[in-house]
């Protein structure tokens, strides 16, 4: 395969996790899908991260993502434990 088919797909695999990661933190419902306003939100994050507290806000997303992605796995857990079925093995590709 050509090397710029290989790079543009692991920056369509990229952007598509940046999406879904939008999606995962409830951003599309509470701004009803406002494009404007998503960005806007995303341009004050890049804003806050130019200041002297770059490094205390950047620790502070940091533990409360981890903190969120925990919290998914272990409630994933749950619906598979209480649904009765096998887990299902997943692959990093």
């Amino acid at each position: 395969m050509r090397n710029w088919v290989v790079k543009r797909r692991e920056r369509t695999k990229h952007l598509i996790e940046l999406g879904g990661l939008v999606q995962k933190s409830g951003l599309v419902e509470l701004t009803n899908d406002d494009r404007a306003a998503l960005y806007g939100g995303f341009l004050e994050l890049a804003f806050a991260l130019q200041d002297e507290n770059r490094e205390q806000s950047l620790a502070l997303w940091r533990r409360r993502g981890s903190q969120a992605f925990k919290n998914d796995k272990m409630a994933d857990r749950d619906v598979i434990s209480q649904s009765g079925l096998p887990p299902v093995s997943k692959t990093l590709s």
